[in-house]
């Protein structure tokens, strides 16, 4: 008999499954018929967006959405076509091949595939926690950055104005801007419409569809103008009335060895936005998300997408929340909403030819306006500068780079901004404190005298490889303007990690404390500390006798090695010990 453990892992659907019946099938296929609505216009317009014909973006949410309810761990999050996403695959793909060819289409099917099959082997191997290493202003940067390219992209399609082919942002901007004079004012009404229409329901009526009431408004506007006045506003394309088509992508070796780099960013972006998107639902409902898992189901998602004609797919923000507000109990409501979208698209495919090309590129907008949180920009540079710095730097890069270069560049910073703060670690000089009965240990100040003796030090932080060279200074330091206090009690009750090098320190410094007349003392070491001491002859190079538990037995046998002729001539009492002295 297969384990249960086994079970629940290779079908996680048996997970939920129990809570099916017939109140929650109702529910999830009305919130299904909400989604399939809502991804119409998306997947049409993120297709657009990608570079590949309008069907395309359909696809994305038919078999991907299907199989992401069926192997992920979410009961309400929604796999498909999303906008950042959708610019990824183009600018990858932009370079190698022409927009819309058959070669461009197999080489997004295969990106697709090399992602899924990244995302898959990071959740079998339970590598989940990759994902918490790009940090939270990375991922906002990159997004605010997508946000601006999906807007530049657009330009042409909401003014009417020739953009060439394959033209960079700025070549884009310029030849629309440059040339008022071509802007075709339909083309920009219906677009603008579009526009303010998301805008408004957006703001005033946050529960309906407001992308769907977007394009019904952008439509209408266009079908209006071309019957009162003539105006020539183009339209999509129509949509083969056929369900998504299997196929192997094709590109062979070499299109793996171009598109692998971009596929582990694609994973990333993918991996993080379905993470995030799943933990936010999880917060409201109360759910508990296995990230490993979903790992799995984003990657086995992506593969369905590349074999079933469609390009990266991930969590969407813009169909996730809708659907736990529609009612959707269980990822059955997913499911409705691929079969819903795949009849839809038997049945009613040619109907998109109805559709303006402005009023997608207005769909567009309103996808990128969502991705700049300017709310959380402002929140970041005000409270941390270097995390501001990594925002600003990955937006930039964002604009300027490769997007996986982007990533990429942005995590690496972040790593810098954490170990710069990690090496680091916070040392303080402390003193019994005179002022109080208890006498606890306060920072050394103009008040507080120390031992003539004795230095006793408080580390916060871990002592590993990074942080080293500072706390060497320290003592270093230490050693030069105060050589009488040749005994050292290191406090590391916050110190919660040592590593090789760090161990290697503490020896050295203890044998020059030794050779000053002294030694080093260790007080309040944590278990893992201690055991880590343990494994080798640091203990016995420091001395077991000089490593305790407590403070106050740390302070009585320090004060039984120090010099009793300068403690009879200290006045400071420090200790509790040097009562006898000063009495005497």
């Amino acid at each position: 008999m297969i384990p249960r453990s086994l079970a629940l892992r290779a079908l996680p659907a048996l997970r939920w499954w129990p809570r099916v019946n017939a109140a929650t099938l109702s529910a999830d296929a009305l919130a299904g018929a909400v989604g399939a609505f809502l991804v119409l216009p998306q997947g049409l317009a993120y297709a657009t967006l990608a570079g590949l014909p309008p069907e395309h973006g359909l696809y994305a949410a038919i078999v991907p959405t299907i199989v992401a309810a069926l192997f992920g761990s979410s009961l309400h999050t929604v796999t498909g076509p999303t906008n950042a996403l959708a610019l990824m695959t183009f600018a990858a793909l932009a370079p190698l091949a022409v927009a819309g060819s058959p070669e461009y289409l197999s080489l997004a099917a295969m990106l697709a595939v090399l992602s899924g099959a990244c995302m898959l082997v990071l959740g079998v191997l339970r590598l989940g926690l990759l994902v918490n290493f790009i940090s939270q202003p990375v991922i906002v940067g990159f997004t605010a950055g997508a946000g601006l390219l999906i807007l530049v992209s657009q330009v042409g399609a909401l003014t009417g104005a020739p953009v060439p082919a394959r033209a960079a942002a700025s070549d884009a901007l310029l030849a629309v801007f440059a040339h008022p004079a071509q802007w075709r004012p339909a083309v920009l009404a219906v677009a603008c419409v579009t526009v303010v229409t998301g805008v408004f329901v957006r703001r005033w009526r946050p529960r309906w569809p407001g992308v769907v009431i977007a394009m019904l408004a952008g439509s209408a506007l266009a079908h209006a103008l071309r019957l009162a006045f003539g105006a020539a506003v183009p339209m999509l394309d129509a949509v083969p009335r056929t369900p998504p088509p299997f196929a192997l992508p094709g590109g062979g070796i070499e299109g793996v060895r171009e598109l692998s780099g971009v596929a582990v960013a694609v994973a990333i972006v993918s991996l993080t936005q379905s993470i995030s998107m799943a933990r936010a639902l999880a917060l409201r409902t109360g759910q508990r998300i296995d990230g490993n898992q979903e790992f799995i189901g984003q990657g086995l998602a992506n593969l369905a997408a590349g074999l079933f004609s469609a390009f990266p797919v991930g969590a969407s923000a813009n169909r996730s929340g809708p659907n736990l507000d529609a009612g959707a109990a269980t990822p059955m409501s997913a499911v409705f909403a691929g079969l819903f979208l795949a009849a839809i698209v038997l049945l009613f495919a040619p109907w998109v030819a109805w559709l303006p090309e402005p009023a997608v590129a207005g769909v567009l907008v309103l996808a990128s306006l969502s991705l700049i949180d300017v709310a959380r920009i402002r929140s970041t540079l005000r409270i941390s500068r270097p995390e501001g710095i990594v925002l600003l730097s990955t937006l930039v890069a964002t604009l300027l780079m490769r997007l996986e270069v982007a990533v990429l560049v942005g995590t690496a910073m972040s790593l810098v901004v954490y170990l710069n703060r990690t090496s680091r670690p916070t040392i303080r000089s402390l003193v019994p404190d005179p002022r109080s009965s208890e006498r606890p240990f306060a920072p050394v100040d103009a008040s507080l005298r120390e031992c003539p003796q004795a230095k006793l030090l408080s580390i916060e932080g871990s002592i590993y490889f990074g942080a080293v060279s500072h706390v060497e200074s320290h003592f270093e330091t230490l050693r030069e303007v105060a050589r009488e206090q040749k005994h050292l009690l290191l406090l590391m009750r916050n110190v919660n990690f040592v590593d090789v090098a760090g161990v290697e320190l503490l020896v050295a410094e203890a044998r020059r404390r030794r050779e000053m007349g002294g030694a080093l003392y260790l007080c309040g070491l944590r278990p893992q500390v201690r055991a880590f001491l343990e494994r080798g002859d640091a203990i016995a190079q420091i001395g077991a006798d000089r490593i305790y538990e407590a403070k106050h037995t740390a302070i009585a046998d320090i004060f039984s090695r120090l010099d009793p002729e300068i403690c009879r001539r200290c006045t400071a009492r420090i200790f509790y010990e040097c009562q006898q002295y000063n009495e005497s």
